[in-house]
């Protein structure tokens, strides 16, 4: 869909499409108009202009999210455009920022703000090169690096020394970036650009390095932590890393897999999780908390009622939860707050339909986000589904992969959808009769893919006309056979897959070793 340009954004367009002649013009431009010729110069991937725009930024900010944001200007939003050619324009002209000399301008930048740049499955830029967060997390410590060490070798000018520019960025380290990012944080004193961690995302990574480098991140900064794949963080790890670092703005914790797992705790433990829930009731901030695959039946209460703020995001997605659990959810301080909740990997029909929905209607007025994948959701449930669903009037995403339903199934529950006003994605299963008879749910992954794709494509295109009589072409409808798309798990899923492959070689090296033993 078209988006209306103004006047004056359709001349900045022709001024930044002559790359040469707009470097040449830049220094009799006004410092107003700067913020304007940028958003021009990334729609057309102009990465020359965009460095010197940066180069020679005028202004006191420069924040990403605003810049290339919905504009009085140009409506259209640019945040999701990760393209690489902009992005490292962008930075490099940083780093030139601080070496440039004479400047036509005073150098006033205090604040670069990267955090409002989305990353997404689709990049609509020419190049069609992203540069994702992973990616930019290693240029700009490079970058940072390489300026320390030009004007430790160079005659710079005495100004150039007490420019300080603090850079928010999301940092995400694996094993492959962390001696980089390690010694450009370990150096952020003497750098005049100052890397300012909001948000911290870590995947592959030794726990060792792991506590180490959270420490240099500042953790009274940091807004959100997310430990995810292969970081081996069990409750006693949490416990420690709680009681040595204080994250007083914390607003949103991701937790990795089997962090908790209560089948195997003694009084120790017990006494470990209460201290836990209770270190968690000091972050006055936390709104947004992900334990996926713990296992935490009968714990739910012990860990999330010492939380002082209530949580509008829960995902405790196949963590073996039982009726008080569901209970205790269903009629916390919670409940009226959450925005989005996942509760995968629950039989929801057989263990608590009643709890439940109550839990929905409680949640009805603000849930904007549920998923309920591998839930045991039969056609039988369908009607209890679409009552509970009914007042949840302000949802915009509904995923409920891998449960078994029919296509008719599908047809009804589609129609109901086309009701809810907000609704904009919806993740729907591969309908069960598109399936060899007698398959089993959960569905192994090794099957996932054996089914009718003729007949699915022929379901799916009914599914997506029922949303076209109903005139909501604005729902996506969509099946991910693998889960949602992950930006972070995309970018680095060749160092993921290497990681997974050696821990799984470590494993049986292991176990032969035990079996020599025993023989």
């Amino acid at each position: 869909r078209a988006t209306m340009k103004s006047l004056r954004f359709i001349s900045a367009e022709a001024f930044v499409s002559n790359a040469e002649f707009a470097r040449k013009s830049l220094s009799s431009i006004a410092h107003n108009l700067f913020p304007l010729l940028f958003k021009a110069s990334y729609l057309l991937e102009q990465g020359e202009v965009i460095h010197d725009l940066v180069e020679n930024w005028p202004l006191v900010d420069f924040n990403m999210g605003k810049l290339l944001g919905t504009t009085v200007d140009y409506q259209q939003d640019l945040s999701h455009r990760t393209c690489a050619v902009c992005l490292e324009s962008c930075l490099t002209g940083l780093r030139d920022y601080v070496l440039n000399h004479p400047s036509p301008y005073t150098k006033r930048l205090k604040v670069v703000d990267l955090t409002g740049i989305k990353d997404v499955e689709v990049q609509f830029c020419e190049c069609k090169k992203s540069m994702g967060r992973w990616a930019r997390t290693q240029l700009l410590s490079k970058l940072c690096l390489e300026l320390l060490v030009y004007l430790q070798q160079t005659q710079c000018n005495p100004g150039t020394f007490e420019i300080s520019i603090d850079v928010l960025i999301d940092l995400f380290v694996t094993e492959r970036n962390y001696e980089l990012v390690v010694q450009a944080l370990l150096k952020k004193c003497s750098c005049p650009l100052k890397i300012c961690c909001v948000s911290f995302r870590s995947d592959n990574l030794a726990l060792q390095k792991f506590f180490y480098i959270i420490k240099l991140t500042d953790p009274s900064l940091l807004r959100k932590l997310e430990i995810v794949h292969n970081v081996r963080l069990e409750m006693e790890h949490l416990e420690i890393l709680f009681n040595s670092i204080h994250f007083p703005r914390l607003m949103s914790l991701t937790l990795p897999a089997r962090t908790f797992n209560v089948r195997r705790f003694t009084a120790t433990d017990e006494q470990m999780l209460t201290n836990v829930g209770e270190k968690l009731g000091e972050m006055t901030q936390l709104t947004e908390l992900s334990m996926p695959f713990s296992i935490l039946t009968g714990r739910i209460q012990g860990l999330l009622s010492p939380l002082k703020t209530p949580l509008k995001k829960l995902d405790v997605s196949n963590c073996s939860l039982n009726h008080a659990d569901m209970a205790y959810l269903a009629n916390s301080f919670h409940v009226n707050h959450l925005e989005a909740l996942d509760l995968s990997g629950h039989d929801i029909p057989d263990l608590y339909p009643s709890t439940f929905f109550k839990l929905l209607s409680h949640s009805s007025s603000v849930l904007m986000s549920l998923t309920l994948e591998d839930c045991n959701i039969q056609d039988t449930h369908v009607n209890m589904l679409i009552l509970g669903l009914s007042p949840c009037q302000k949802l915009q995403e509904f995923k409920f992969l891998g449960n078994p339903l029919s296509s008719h199934a599908l047809k009804q529950l589609f129609t109901f959808l086309c009701e809810l006003p907000m609704l904009k994605n919806v993740e729907f299963p591969v309908p069960m009769d598109c399936y060899p008879i007698g398959i089993t749910y959960p569905i192994d992954d090794a099957s996932l893919c054996r089914f009718d794709h003729q007949k699915y494509e022929s379901v799916a295109e009914e599914l997506k006309f029922i949303l076209l009589q109903a005139n909501r072409e604005d729902v996506k409808a969509s099946t991910p056979l693998f889960g949602s798309y992950d930006a972070a798990v995309q970018e680095t899923n060749n160092e993921l897959g290497a990681y997974l492959i050696k821990s799984f070689k470590e494993a049986v090296e292991k176990f032969t070793t035990s079996l020599n033993k025993m023989s």
